[in-house]
């Protein structure tokens, strides 16, 4: 096994320690938060010691711009679920059917999102489960 080898199964198997130390802390378990009118078996967030996830959000509406709005309104309401706001972003991630709705996007994302900004990416996809042009997953921090 080379030494680069090496380096990658250490770094990796840290990482994975890492993140089960902090989901599986025996004084803590997960939250997990039920989905509601789900569009599948998941649930809409889980809390797992400081850390909250919020599912994936979706908002269809025929206004990009009233979408992408009720999208974030919808990924609030999950953080508020767990005591959070989205100063408490640390990361997002955005699902866009239309790479040029990047810039319409990024204006409502400017607006209702507080500086300093959490970490992002945006990939553009096919489709999005309900005809959706738009959706949003959030990890958060307390």
């Amino acid at each position: 096994m080379s030494s680069r080898t090496r380096w990658i199964r250490v770094l990796l198997i840290s990482t994975f320690a890492g993140l089960m130390s902090s989901c599986s802390s025996p004084s803590t378990s997960p939250t997990h938060r039920p989905a509601g009118n789900a569009l599948g078996p998941y649930s809409a967030s889980v809390t797992a010691g400081n850390t909250t996830y919020v599912s994936g959000q979706v908002s269809p509406h025929a206004d990009f711009a009233t979408e992408v709005r009720g999208t974030i309104a919808k990924v609030k309401a999950q953080l508020a679920r767990a005591g959070l706001t989205l100063a408490d972003v640390v990361a997002a991630t955005v699902y866009l059917t239309d790479i040029g709705n990047y810039g319409a996007f990024n204006e409502i994302y400017q607006a209702e999102f507080p500086a300093p900004y959490p970490a992002r990416a945006c990939v553009a996809v096919k489709q999005l489960p309900a005809n959706a042009r738009v959706e949003i997953m959030v990890t958060a921090t307390r």
